[in-house]
């Protein structure tokens, strides 16, 4: 073998100097760039030739030598387990519970009961609004109503007793109904200018400030958020529409937060867009600690496809032949010392990570080579260093 090896490297520097020391330079020295150009080709293809040929006595070599070393490789016995494949989307995490809250009746903010970060229940008071004399107002029709529904009981009684006129009756009701309308409208205005909270949750922020003028729809006062009910809203390709429904499994990756969470969806979208083939899926989120804030970016991972007792291998034990076939070795043992490798042709499922998912060529139990087996040939001795319990 070292004879031959020689050969080779003489060869490659003869060649390389086409016979004559001095013929490289000489071409440099008349400055010929074309000359240069065909030379350095011409020794380029001659040396990639050595080097083929270099391999396949390497190669012959190997395979006389049937005493020598055993290779070391690392084995791993194949056991079913069960596959599932997702689909990676890109989420935002919300809540339908995060507004800004508005007056609904104009006046100066006399009032704010809450400070921020504070914890509030449904209905609880926030703010009050200068009333402007309504609480007087109300004050004068109670009595009229009061006088209104006195007139009217005694008239019904009368009425009763057939004493009277049907014509006095009826005005007496229709001014007590009219005057108790006006005192719950009265009351309903007055209530506007006391701003509650239409949920439980946390006030995130007080932007209106005490003492000055707010109006209806235009000045935000409080911002409430409720922390409890929080989901992501993602949306899926049209693509996998047949395959995403109401309770599919799901994995949530917070990445800023370093959180992952396992849920299912809640809701699926009847819409497709137009613009992007999309339609979106909201998954609930657990929040315990009100870490996880609204429109924080998550990764939204959707499985699509399960495969119970599935044969699952790393992706980077697998290799291609000459016509473009997935291959592996198994370890077939001999003794117990040594085996030899079997290179078995892989049919492929779907990926998921650096695993892939085997269709045929490896059955349960046999032992895959994991490393090692780039460098390995078909009925190659070898040596295994087992993994399996790792």
């Amino acid at each position: 073998m070292k004879n031959i090896l020689s050969i080779a490297i003489l060869s490659v520097l003869f060649v390389a100097c086409g016979g004559d020391p001095a013929s490289v330079d000489g071409i440099i020295a008349e400055g010929n760039v074309d000359a240069m150009r065909a030379m350095k080709n011409e020794l380029t293809t001659q040396q990639n030739t050595i080097k083929e040929d270099i391999a396949k006595l390497t190669e012959e070599i190997q395979k006389h030598e049937k005493g020598g070393p055993a290779s070391l490789v690392t084995t791993k016995t194949v056991k079913d387990t069960t596959f599932k494949h997702y689909i990676e989307v890109q989420g935002n995490v919300d809540t339908d519970e995060n507004i800004i809250i508005y007056p609904e009746y104009s006046g100066v903010l006399t009032s704010v009961y809450v400070e921020e970060g504070q914890r509030v229940s449904k209905g609880q008071r926030l703010a009050k609004i200068d009333e402007g004399g309504l609480g007087s107002q109300l004050a004068q029709l109670e009595a009229q109503a009061a006088l209104a529904k006195t007139t009217y009981e005694r008239q019904k009684r009368l009425w009763d007793q057939k004493i009277g006129s049907e014509i006095q009756y009826l005005e007496a009701k229709t001014n007590y109904d009219a005057t108790q309308a006006s005192v719950n409208q009265m009351k309903s205005q007055l209530a506007k200018t006391v701003i509650t909270a239409p949920f439980s949750g946390v006030v995130d922020d007080i932007i209106a400030e005490q003492g000055g003028v707010v109006n209806p729809g235009q000045t935000p006062v409080i911002r409430l958020v409720n922390l409890s009910e929080m989901y992501v809203d993602a949306a899926i390709p049209e693509t996998y529409l047949s395959k995403v429904n109401k309770g599919t499994d799901v994995i949530v990756e917070l990445s800023s937060l370093g959180k992952s969470y396992e849920g299912q969806i809640r809701q699926v979208g009847n819409f497709v867009n137009p613009d992007n083939r999309t339609f979106n899926v909201k998954v609930a989120i657990p929040n315990p600690d009100n870490a996880v804030k609204p429109n924080l970016i998550a990764t939204v991972k959707i499985n699509d496809y399960t495969a119970e007792n599935a044969i699952v291998v790393p992706q980077n034990v697998l290799q291609q032949n000459s016509s473009g076939e997935n291959i592996a070795y198994i370890y077939e043992k001999q003794n117990d010392t040594t085996g030899v490798a079997k290179q078995v042709k892989i049919e492929t499922g779907l990926t998921q990570g650096e695993t892939i998912e085997i269709k045929s060529g490896i059955e349960k139990g046999e032992i895959l080579i994991i490393d090692g087996a780039r460098a390995l040939r078909d009925g190659q001795k070898i040596r295994a260093n087992s993994t399996d319990n790792d």
